[in-house]
């Protein structure tokens, strides 16, 4: 069975302070604190390209477990803002790390939900071709597409990467998901010459009206109830989000947690992050549900094997 095996990282050193910018955006300690909560968000150098946080993450990944190069079967990057249109930077990324010839590469272009969407699409992927050990990475460097000007954006958005080992001795499985989309309501959260534009509001009433539902219906798709669920890993668009869903769903706070104060919401990999915790932790029965661009959503749940 296929499954999780193993979460690597990186998370650049660089970091803009938001308590450094609460003159220019007239904003105060509690907007930062208790609404967005992100003191600070993560930043990568000019030089380092998508395909480089990748790397460095791959680097983190090798340092918790023993992995040989040569059994890596398929690769998939999950990211919206590519080293290049062309060639996909999952090919890119096959040549820095030296992979073998034969195997898969591509990428998603999903967002905020592109975790689960592709945690599912992964691995029927590689069971349906036989495959036994692949590299799921997400990286979406908004650095590259933020205004530092825009209050709605470049408070929020922190650069990071992440990779997920997906193999035949997993620590996690999946249950059954589920996806949705508002395509009606792209407009919200768009890049348009290259300048990412958000609709804070738009983005908010989408996400508590639309995840709690969509949680419940796919975690009683799996036979369970809410009080079954031991954690509920959801996107960390802000903390008022996080905390609006948990309230909704009528969750104690602390079994939804809010973790990105010092690097901010890193779109796609904001979930892998928070689950490399959690891969050697007491949970057995995880949510994990990722909302934003598109507009959409994806939710599942993991369990112990």
């Amino acid at each position: 069975m296929l499954g999780i095996n193993e979460i690597g990282y990186y998370i650049p050193e660089g970091r803009i302070s938001n308590y450094d910018r609460k003159t220019q955006f007239g904003i105060d300690d509690h907007f930062i604190e208790e609404k967005i909560g992100v003191r600070q968000v993560s930043l990568k150098t000019p030089e380092e390209e998508t395909s480089d946080l990748c790397v460095k993450a791959f680097a983190d990944l090798q340092g918790k477990i023993a992995i040989d190069p040569n059994e890596i079967e398929a690769v998939v990057v999950v990211t919206q803002n590519p080293d290049r249109n062309i060639p996909h930077t999952s090919a890119m990324l096959h040549g820095k790390l030296g992979l073998p010839h034969r195997c898969a590469c591509f990428d998603i272009s999903l967002g905020c939900s592109g975790f689960v969407y592709t945690l599912s699409i992964f691995q029927a992927f590689m069971a349906a071709n036989g495959m036994k050990k692949g590299l799921l990475f997400t990286a979406d460097p908004y650095s590259k597409i933020t205004d530092p000007n825009d209050k709605n954006t470049t408070l929020l958005f922190g650069d990071a990467a992440a990779v997920t080992l997906i193999s035949e001795q997993p620590k996690l499985v999946s249950g059954a998901f589920s996806f949705g989309t508002i395509g009606s309501e792209y407009e919200k959260l768009i890049c348009n010459d290259g300048i990412l534009f958000m609709h804070g509001r738009g983005v908010f009433n989408f996400a508590v009206k639309v995840i709690p539902d969509d949680i419940r219906q796919m975690v009683a798709k799996n036979n369970l109830t809410l009080d079954q669920v031991d954690l509920f890993l959801l996107h960390q668009g802000s903390k008022i989000i996080v905390e609006t869903i948990a309230d909704k769903l009528l969750v104690p706070r602390g079994k939804a947690p809010y973790a990105t104060y010092d690097y901010g919401n890193t779109v796609s990999s904001t979930l892998p992050i928070l689950l490399a915790d959690e891969l050697s932790g007491k949970a057995s029965n995880i949510v994990i549900c990722g909302f934003g661009v598109g507009l959409s959503w994806a939710s599942g749940l993991l369990k112990r094997p």
